[in-house]
């Protein structure tokens, strides 16, 4: 077991497709600990190809928050907050040292910055009332209930910006739950690549996920029960997937857009990162086209 003095957690971060699951699985072998995924997809169950699980990888490391929501519903950063910090007190508990993997920036700031947040249910009234707004519309009512509204994410798909306006007015209606939160002293690394190299990554590893048969799991979850609607509702993959098996797009036409859309999101990943430190994250950067293990263990104390 490894023990510091210095942090009780470890957080590796990055863009999709930037290599974060390998080396945090590298990591949890060399130092007997356990990984807690920060990805606001893998929470879902049967979402495995279209939200990059490679649980594969994994082999005999425990992780945790990873298939613990069924799909069709809407899991949120107040959830994945509580949920984290539940299993950050189970892995200390048992005196391993946890691993926090993900690329969602929200649901990374939510834990690491302490965030005050309430648990607000679905508003139907308020739901009914938002059906004629414009996409312009509600993108403008979230900005007023949250000037400094810095998750692009609920800005650009429009069941996420009904329930980001849904949770704004709920915690302007509710006290937050003032009770202790558990004490983190994390140490953060991120994996950075060229902007070019990280493309590359991202169109190999798409082509990989539809080799493997992530269009018919995104044809199972609809059969299954998933409407359209909800698919698109998460987002990328699942979006133009889902217009391609409604006829909407061809499938080379897919495979382009997507593959753009993911370079997109990458791009907005790498922002929210560097917005997370100009507000005080302190962030240690690995070059990803070196040995970015053995460069991370240099930032290691010693046990």
């Amino acid at each position: 077991m490894y023990t510091s003095s210095n942090f009780n957690l470890l957080v590796v971060l990055g863009a999709t497709a930037g290599g974060k699951t390998g080396l945090a699985v590298k990591l949890a072998s060399h130092l007997g600990g356990e990984i807690i995924s920060a990805d606001s997809r893998q929470v879902y169950r049967g979402m495995d190809l279209g939200t990059g699980k490679d649980l594969h990888e994994y082999g005999n490391i425990p992780y945790h928050l990873i298939d613990i929501a069924a799909p069709g519903t809407e899991y949120n950063v107040f959830q994945f907050q509580q949920d984290c910090f539940a299993a950050l007190e189970d892995v200390w508990q048992r005196k391993k040292m946890p691993i926090i993997c993900g690329g969602t920036g929200m649901y990374l700031e939510a834990v690491l910055n302490g965030y005050r947040m309430v648990a607000v249910p679905e508003n139907p009234q308020l739901r009914d009332d938002l059906v004629t707004y414009s996409d312009a519309d509600l993108r403008a009512k979230l900005l007023q209930l949250k000037p400094n509204q810095h998750n692009r994410t609920d800005t650009s798909e429009r069941l996420r910006l009904i329930r980001a306006i849904e949770i704004a007015l709920g915690e302007q209606d509710d006290a937050a739950d003032l009770s202790p939160l558990p004490s983190i002293s994390p140490q953060i690394f991120g994996i950075k690549w060229p902007r070019e190299v990280l493309r590359q990554r991202i169109a190999f590893r798409l082509q990989q996920r539809i080799d493997a048969g992530m269009i018919e799991e995104v044809q199972q979850l609809y059969e299954q029960g998933v409407t359209w609607d909800k698919l698109e509702f998460y987002g990328l993959e699942y979006r133009l997937i889902a217009q391609h098996l409604q006829g909407k797009l061809s499938r080379n036409d897919m495979i382009q857009k997507l593959r753009s859309a993911i370079c997109k999101f990458a791009k907005r990943q790498e922002t929210f990162f560097r917005r997370m430190e100009k507000r005080g994250t302190k962030i240690i950067w690995l070059d990803g086209e070196k040995d970015v293990f053995a460069e991370l263990c240099i930032h290691l104390p010693q046990a």
